[in-house]
């Protein structure tokens, strides 16, 4: 990066006061029990840069829930180990529906539209059961070389809270099972799924961990390769188009960053070759996004003026 680079201290801290001064709409996602009993007003951010600087602004030490943002590190697992032939079984499309339709599978023939979508979660989780001894213990290798973090882990409290609401996840898991595109026992799949949905993270360990898909798909420390250039690229194109579910097209437009949300009130969004940025604000608007994370991304690269476009 060049000396010319923003003030980004400065910056993140405006932003973020500007912010804490407007009214917070949106509400937690209180279907997941444990993640009801969150203080909804908590609103942290943390920007790691390729030079190794980090910048950062309120509750940005709190761990929250990764959710569905740990789809992407899934996503990972199973493209470096399947190469193209995992596009047999998930779609790269935007889907326009809810993170949780069911609506296009049948019509799709059981093949979920995008890897985001909880469908195509579920069936990376599949192929994960197939390709790793131990899935959970691949995802938190994966985390943890990344972040060079060795104390992110499960979190089995929310695990279980949303075991026992995942209804809906298990319709889904069983109707891609009666579709041909779930392998295993539905069970195991599901538990895998929602395990790695509890991983607990703070912005700090959130952003480090995303910082190889704004390296070329290399750590920063240590420079391990966790993904190849080829393979970073067609990731970041995928979380561009697809990371918002029915909210991608307006996050496209409105922040201009490959990116991951979670209902967790988590975002992460990346520019290769500059920046990792979390943001997490529990507060959710209509489409399951975090209502000041977005507000926050999109006036972080107006200000800035960086982007991919």
């Amino acid at each position: 990066m060049s000396d010319s680079r923003p003030d980004y201290q400065r910056i993140i801290e405006q932003i973020h006061q500007e912010l804490l001064l407007h009214k917070n709409y949106g509400e937690v996602a209180d279907y997941i029990p444990e993640l009801a009993n969150i203080d909804s007003e908590q609103f942290g951010v943390f920007l790691h840069t390729v030079d190794g600087n980090n910048y950062h602004t309120g509750d940005w030490q709190t761990p929250f829930s990764i959710q569905s943002i740990v789809k992407v590190l899934l996503l990972s697992l199973a493209y470096t180990k399947l190469g193209g032939r995992l596009w047999q079984r998930v779609g790269v499309e935007p889907s326009g529906t809810p993170f949780n339709a069911m609506g296009t599978l049948e019509h799709d023939d059981g093949i979920p539209r995008n890897p985001f979508s909880n469908a195509g979660a579920l069936v990376v989780c599949d192929v994960l059961m197939d390709t790793y001894e131990d899935p959970r213990a691949a995802l938190l290798a994966l985390l943890r070389s990344a972040s060079g973090d060795d104390t992110i882990d499960f979190d089995p409290v929310v695990a279980a809270s949303e075991k026992a609401e995942g209804h809906r996840n298990l319709a889904l898991v069983n109707f891609l099972k009666s579709l041909g595109n779930i392998h295993n026992d539905v069970e195991a799949v599901l538990d895998l799924y929602l395990d790695s949905c509890s991983v607990a993270v703070n912005c700090e360990q959130l952003a480090r961990s995303f910082m190889f898909f704004a390296n070329h798909g290399q750590t920063l420390d240590g420079g391990v390769q966790l993904l190849n250039r080829s393979q970073a690229k067609r990731l970041n194109a995928i979380m561009l188009t697809c990371g918002f579910y029915d909210e991608a097209g307006d996050f496209a437009y409105k922040v201009g960053l490959p990116g991951k949300s979670g209902v967790g009130g988590g975002i992460v969004a990346v520019l290769p070759n500059h920046f990792s940025l979390a943001v997490w604000s529990p507060r959710l608007n209509e489409k399951g996004n975090s209502y000041r994370g977005l507000r926050f991304l999109e006036q972080f690269t107006t200000v800035t003026g960086e982007s991919i476009f």
